[in-house]
């Protein structure tokens, strides 16, 4: 369950949706009126919505399995990383490369030639290599910083993706599409949420809207990460009473 009010989503301009010429007839039960041309959004779905993707996402995280965020809007970009970075979740601000899901042992390659790279500076291997090596593997490494640094500890697809605007990230629906993998979603007056298995209907242009969203989602994951601790610290302790235990009655026996 998110925390999220129905005044916070109002004072964030969650509701505030396209032109009402560019709206998608797909959005239309979650539309509450136009006003100057604009559709307005119900704010009562966007709150039961948020509700069952922040549940959905809480059992996720519980589970040890990581979400992916999706977000190269400018609008966005910084919210997300700054938001994601927080709960320790892969996120992909920059270009999406096509195939990221799809062909995901293409990616860890990547990944992994990051890792190589950084090895070299550590081993010796650097202060061996010319100055115009150095430069190569350099340049290199800032590019596959800059498209794969973000997702560098996701070894294995992820158990579901978060994207805000499923217009502007389009490949990366079709492709968690395609490999079955839960989509999670802000959708817009102009996006089809029939696309999307979790759709939360709200404004994805605006700042303040991202962002009440995204505290959202994350929160429902720092509380499922929360309950796994604790599932693991009751676990842990309840192996050490057993040893204790097991322990005191062998020092009887002897």
């Amino acid at each position: 369950m998110s925390k999220v009010g129905f005044q916070e989503l109002l004072d964030a301009g969650v509701h505030f949706g396209h032109q009402k010429r560019k709206w998608n007839p797909a959005m239309a039960p979650y539309i509450f009126d136009e006003k100057k041309g604009i559709h307005i959004i119900d704010l009562n779905k966007t709150i039961a919505h948020l509700d069952q993707a922040c549940a959905a996402m809480t059992q996720i995280a519980k589970s040890g399995k990581k979400v992916l965020f999706v977000a190269t809007k400018k609008q966005a970009k910084e919210i997300v990383a700054e938001r994601v970075k927080a709960v320790n979740m892969p996120f992909v601000t920059e270009r999406w490369s096509g195939g990221m899901l799809t062909n995901f042992q293409t990616t860890r390659k990547s990944i992994r030639k990051m890792a190589s790279i950084d090895k070299m500076k550590t081993d010796g291997t650097w202060d061996t290599l010319s100055k115009r090596e150095r430069l190569f593997k350099t340049r290199q490494r800032e590019k596959l910083e800059k498209n794969f640094g973000s997702i560098a500890d996701m070894t294995r697809q992820p158990a579901a993706i978060f994207l805000v605007d499923i217009l502007k990230e389009n490949i990366a629906m079709h492709e968690a599409k395609r490999l079955n993998i839960p989509i999670f979603a802000m959708v817009d007056t102009n996006s089809n949420p029939k696309m999307v298995d979790f759709p939360i209907p709200a404004n994805d242009d605006a700042t303040k809207s991202i962002s009440i969203i995204l505290d959202a989602i994350c929160d429902a994951i720092k509380v499922g990460l929360e309950d796994r601790k604790n599932t693991k610290d009751k676990v842990a302790d309840k192996t050490e009473v057993a040893e204790e235990a097991a322990t005191a009655t062998e020092t009887k026996e002897d």
